[in-house]
């Protein structure tokens, strides 16, 4: 078995400038490590495409009003950049290395793990989607998929060794609620009308 994945690190979105410059939307929390000068990057592009089968080298990553900005090898001008818009950066990673913050994990390490709930299991995690407010764990449940947003509330531990990660989940994310009874009758409130006074 290959001890090496790949890692989505991002998605090339805009040409900028002349030059070959690209706009980059990042998959990576760590962009000084993943786009160093002479990182080499796998495309995931159409098979169509001129790029389709080839790799990416990085000249330099500069940061333009908040957004990242890449230039790279044998990309020299704005038509070149153009026939590489909307490619997918992946990149080889060790599936024994972990990410050197606190409580960060690769999608690899964190697929296939058990969901506990009040020490039960619930389901198995099938998918680690990455969106702009929050990740989304997708869960393999029997009844079907269950999409838990990826934050400390919900997801309070995380396993890796003991191949479980635990959730404390708000009423009906994984169960269908039962609709509202009728509101019962206020105990304040009288059941005939006071008299009027005289």
């Amino acid at each position: 078995m290959s001890s090496k994945t790949q890692l989505r690190v991002g998605r090339l979105t805009k040409a900028h400038g002349l030059k070959g410059a690209i706009k980059i939307e990042l998959y990576t929390d760590d962009p000084e490590r993943r786009f160093v000068p002479g990182a080499v990057f796998t495309l995931q592009v159409p098979t169509s495409s001129p790029w389709h089968g080839k790799t990416l080298e990085l000249s330099e990553l500069k940061w333009y009003n908040t957004h990242p900005v890449a230039f790279f090898k044998d990309v020299p001008d704005r038509t070149t950049a153009e026939s590489l818009l909307k490619a997918i950066l992946w990149v080889d990673q060790d599936l024994t290395e972990s990410p050197d913050e606190e409580d960060a994990w690769f999608d690899h390490q964190l697929v296939g793990l058990s969901v506990i709930r009040d020490g039960v299991k619930v389901g198995t995690i099938s998918l680690v989607e990455h969106l702009p407010a929050q990740d989304l764990l997708h869960v393999a449940t029997d009844a079907g998929e269950v999409l838990v947003p990826f934050v400390k509330a919900i997801v309070p531990s995380v396993d890796v060794k003991g191949g479980t990660l635990t959730v404390t989940p708000p009423p009906g994310l994984f169960e269908e609620l039962p609709d509202d009874p009728e509101d019962p009758e206020d105990p304040d409130e009288p059941d005939e009308p006071a008299p009027s006074a005289p």
